[in-house]
């Protein structure tokens, strides 16, 4: 650079380092110390699991970077931590050292220390010495009045999963505190509470004696709940429904029971119970129910697929309120076998509605008891027969319990049937249906656990021919939740079928059994299986035995997959018999939604008979069965 040129940057020169100079630094973030740490195993694996958990060394190590002075104050605090958690696993005598660059948690001079280590990523090391686990020596309840001693003392009559001798946990005394007072509650003492919790330590003993006092207040009854927040439902008539538990001892499962009651009636989208803190003049507990109503109306769309039953299509629309005390009605509309032949002049029809009215027109019989109704004009072209018909049931229906229930009442069946493409016959059947349900199952459209079983007995004459006859059908079902986590289910079902009174040529077609197809015996064509006419066409018998075992395993997601077995047989006598029997196997995929299951199974027959499909897919909404 020419001497000329340097005189004339100088200027420049100096300025720019005169602003440089003037510049403040930059602001420098403090530095982070990274850190690994390591608790050894106590041979203890509740033990090991909670000085984990409770440690912030462990829990804010990726989530929470931090200085060297960070990472003193977290290993100061994970001492007293730790303690709390051998204590809380009965080692009151145990002790723990976190050592880290070279010294310990106790060190005055640690964050120093840290500062000044060049190691990267700093290693913490935690060590338990546990100990002996101390003993609970002692258990004394104690009430605050004669009354509740004795109230108490009934109640601690049978073990409370707490015990002297047992180790001296943290856990296993606050699940004893809480289950007394839940049977302080259920033997109808609604303000029971512990009042105090004393628990002494002798470390020369290593055990613990424990000491509580409860408060177990009056026994007491319901009186007349309230009801609030209704805008559209009686007042008087939900009143009354919610009156059902006024004068029974009180107890949290009778309340629960009654809040399910209400929200049974279908018109609410919550009920919520509250219990008052304290009784009123008479000694009774206030209650008050708080509901909010769903909308009046609905609209849904069904539907499903059978490969030999073809698409079925079902609208209904709802109405929860109709009258203004929770009466239901339901209108729908039904089409299937929709192409089948060729057209849909072979399709099956299907309209009408059911009405629920909880209040039985008026009458008031109590919140157990409703009255359901059905009105439906059909019209099928099945592979067994064609019918046209209208049918009418009118059933008083009793809920015994949440999960029992009962039906009676008169049902009548009168139209014209006949072979597929033959001649129509007229027919009149009236009969009187005897029903029940058992449903203890935790979901209705995607059950883990529990049983459910149906059955109905239908008495009936008919008219045409002057003879009479008793239809039988049960079915039930179980599922077992392996492993607890709802991912994989064993799902079982069974159906027996007899037709009773009435040789089976007597009775009409429809009032027959069969098997096969989406529901039955997958697999199978829709009613091919069980006895045929001289034509080679389904004409139904006079018994019916089906079994289903399905394997559910949730696979990832809300993605799962099945496998399956069904068998069915169908009998020409009326005891159930297995010569004909047809077993049909094959693999599902389901996609679960909040509403329930997307279902598709594809299945083969095990056993081949005459002109049956070489396969079947089923695909619909909710689980099979």
């Amino acid at each position: 650079m020419s001497a000329k040129l340097r005189r004339l940057l100088l200027p420049f020169l100096l300025l720019a380092g005169l602003a440089l100079a003037q510049a403040p630094a930059p602001e420098e973030e403090p530095d982070t110390l990274p850190y690994t740490v390591e608790i050894e195993p106590t041979g203890d694996g509740r033990l090991d699991t909670a000085l984990t958990a409770v440690s912030q060394l462990v829990a804010l190590r990726e989530s929470a970077p931090t200085s060297p002075g960070g990472v003193a104050g977290r290993a100061r605090a994970d001492r007293e931590r730790l303690q709390q958690a051998l204590q809380s696993e009965g080692y009151w005598a145990g002790t723990s050292r976190i050592a880290l660059a070279g010294t310990t948690a106790e060190d005055p001079l640690l964050t120093e220390r840290l500062e000044a280590s060049m190691e990267r990523p700093l290693s913490i090391r935690i060590t338990v010495e546990k100990g002996e686990p101390y003993r609970i020596a002692s258990i004394v309840l104690r009430a605050d009045t004669p009354a509740g001693q004795r109230a108490l003392d009934r109640v601690a009559e049978k073990p409370f999963d707490l015990a002297v001798g047992e180790p001296a946990r943290a856990a296993p005394v606050l699940d004893a505190e809480q289950a007394l007072r839940d049977r302080l509650l259920a033997a109808g003492h609604p303000l029971a509470s512990m009042v105090r919790r004393e628990t002494v330590v002798d470390h020369d003993r290593r055990t613990m004696d424990i000491t509580w006092q409860f408060s177990p207040g009056p026994v007491a009854v319901f009186a007349a709940p309230e009801v609030e927040g209704m805008v559209r439902v009686e007042p008087r008539f939900l009143r009354a429904q919610a009156s059902r538990i006024e004068g029974e001892r009180y107890s949290p499962e009778v309340l629960e029971r009654q809040r399910r009651d209400l929200m049974a009636l279908g018109a609410f989208g919550s009920v919520r119970a509250r219990a008052a803190e304290r009784l009123d003049e008479a000694g009774r507990l206030p209650v008050t129910f708080t509901v909010t109503e769903r909308a009046r109306r609905a609209i849904g769309v069904n539907l499903a697929y059978e490969t030999n039953y073809g698409p079925s299509v079902r609208v209904y629309w709802e109405h929860r309120n109709l009258f203004g005390r929770a009466e239901r009605l339901r209108l729908e509309a039904e089409l299937a076998r929709i192409g089948t032949n060729g057209g849909l002049e072979e399709a099956t029809y299907r309209i009408g509605g059911t009405y629920r009215d909880p209040a039985v027109f008026g009458l008031q019989l109590g919140p157990q008891w409703s009255f359901v109704g059905s009105l439906f004009g059909l019209r099928e072209r099945l592979e067994a027969y064609d019918r046209d018909a209208i049918t009418f049931s009118a059933l008083m229906e009793r809920r015994l319990s949440e999960k029992l229930s009962l039906n009676a009442g008169p049902v009548l069946d009168f139209g014209s049937i006949g072979p597929p493409g033959g001649t129509l016959t007229p027919y009149q059947i009236l009969g009187l249906q005897f029903g029940g349900r058992y449903d203890g199952t935790d979901s209705l459209l995607d059950p883990a656990r529990g049983w459910r079983v149906n059955g109905t007995l239908t008495p009936s004459w008919s008219f045409r021919d002057s003879a009479p006859f008793a239809p039988l059908r049960v079915t039930a079902s179980t599922y077992w939740d392996v492993l607890g986590d709802r991912r994989s289910i064993l799902a079982l079902r069974g159906t027996l079928g007899s037709l009773m009174g009435a040789e089976r040529a007597d009775v009409p077609r429809h009032q027959r059994f069969y098997a096969g197809g989406g529901g039955s015996v997958r697999g199978y064509d829709y009613q091919s299986i069980g006895p045929r006419d001289a034509f080679n066409r389904p004409s139904g018998g006079a018994s019916l035995i089906e079994a289903s075992a399905e394997w559910r395993q949730r696979v990832w997601g809300d993605f799962g997959a099945v496998a399956f077995v069904d068998a069915g047989s169908v009998g020409s006598s009326s005891a159930p018999d297995t010569t004909n029997l047809r077993i049909g196997a094959g693999l599902g995929v389901r996609y679960y939604t909040a509403i329930g299951p997307v279902r598709a199974d594809i299945a083969v027959p095990l056993v081949r008979q005459r002109d049956n499909s070489a396969f079947g897919l089923y695909v619909g909404i909710g689980q099979a069965f």
